[in-house]
Formats: C-alpha cells, sequence, structure tokens
C-alpha cells in the first residue's frame, strides 16, 4: 500500500476532510472535527500561522489529491504524464478524467464501497467483476463500454447485504449509473472536470509538476 500513516492524521495534518474513513468522515467524531490543527507535539501552534506560499499551495494540493485517491507520488506523476501527452484536451482535465476512471475509484463512486480503500480492497479480493471477468488491479482504467458488477459468490457478503436500502439514499455522478437489481453498473460517458468534486484543484498539481 502506499499509504500506511493513519488516514486521520493525514486529514489533519492536510487540513481538510478528505473522506478516507467512510461514514466517519462525515460526522463530528472525525479527528479533523475533534482536533482541528496538524498531529504532534506543536500540532497546536502551527494553526492559524500564515498562509502558504505558491509553491506550498501546489505541494497541499499535490498531496490532497494523492491521498483522496490512495495512490503513491510516483503514481500520480506518472497520470500527469499520460495526461500531459493528451493535446486535445487541457492536462487538468485529463488528469482528473484518468483519476476518476481507476476502478477502485468507480467502485466507490458507484455506491458499492463506503470509501475509495474500500472499493481497493473489493477489487483486490476479487468481488468486483469487469464484463464478467474478476478483476483484482483497483488501478484499471474503467472504459465506457465495460460492465462493472459484484461478483456473484460475493453478492451475500457483509459489503453488500444492505446495498438496496444504501442505493435509495445515494445517487451515483451523473456520469455513472448502477441497477441494483442487476448488481452491475457502467460509465455513462467519460467524467468531465465540472462533473467531479471541487474538493481538489487539478490545475495546482500540473502546476506543481510543471515547474
Amino acid at each position: 500500500m502506499p499509504l500506511s500513516r493513519p488516514k486521520e492524521k493525514i486529514e489533519r495534518r492536510i487540513g481538510e476532510r478528505l473522506f478516507l474513513k467512510g461514514e466517519r468522515s462525515f460526522s463530528q467524531k472525525a479527528g479533523v472535527a475533534r482536533r482541528p490543527y496538524p498531529p504532534g507535539q506543536h500540532g497546536k501552534r502551527k494553526t492559524g500561522r500564515g498562509g502558504f506560499s505558491e509553491f506550498g499551495q501546489q505541494l497541499k494540493e499535490k498531496q490532497k489529491v494523492r491521498h483522496i485517491y490512495g495512490i503513491s507520488d510516483r503514481a500520480l506523476k506518472k497520470y500527469f504524464t499520460l495526461a500531459r501527452r493528451n493535446r486535445a484536451k487541457p492536462t487538468d482535465e485529463t488528469l482528473a478524467e484518468l483519476l476518476e476512471r481507476r476502478l477502485d475509484n468507480v467502485v466507490f463512486r458507484l455506491g458499492l464501497a463506503l470509501s475509495r480503500s474500500i472499493g481497493r480492497h473489493m477489487v483486490s479480493y476479487g468481488h468486483i467483476t469487469v464484463n464478467g471477468k474478476r478483476a483484482k488491479q483497483p488501478s484499471l482504467t474503467v472504459k465506457p463500454s465495460d460492465i462493472i458488477s459484484i461478483a456473484e459468490k460475493s453478492r451475500n457478503l457483509g459489503f453488500f447485504q444492505d446495498l438496496g436500502e444504501r442505493m435509495k439514499k445515494y445517487s451515483p455522478p451523473a456520469w455513472l449509473e448502477f441497477d441494483p437489481e442487476k448488481y452491475e453498473g457502467k460509465l455513462r460517458h467519460t467524467p468531465a472536470l465540472q462533473d467531479i468534486s471541487g474538493q481538489q484543484n487539478m490545475s495546482l498539481v500540473v502546476e506543481y509538476y510543471s515547474r
């Protein structure tokens, strides 16, 4: 795993809720809500100090994005390199699209997992199929023609027992659709930058790697 530090310490260091711990991240029990200052002996002293430099803002945003998607620095830089090669779209839009089309993220966005890390485990343990075949690679890039399903032998597991009730309260993003009766979902179209949560600023990530 590229990230081994406790998720709530990561959020406190960034200073924002990154929703890394599923339902707990939305509650007042979240670490960043209970202790809204960086971890460590002198964490409270750092609260309220001056803003970031231009480079500091870029670095913070890069760290945010890699923690949100649960990937390493090396992996994020690889995605940036791929995005920069696409001359048909702005690099920040292509970068966002590549990250959103990761299989573990699609599982999360469909509502099958409460967090991306849970989605990653579901994929790694073979609970998810793509076009009828088990896909154990969380970084797999999902295409609009792909059918994402819950493996038939996994449908009675605890992950999915309350799926019907959860889906009544959850609506996937407009670029995705999921049929709970068939246990399958797909991309309606590739996600555009405006389809993705405004929590991350991909242009700052592009600026960081373009230095």
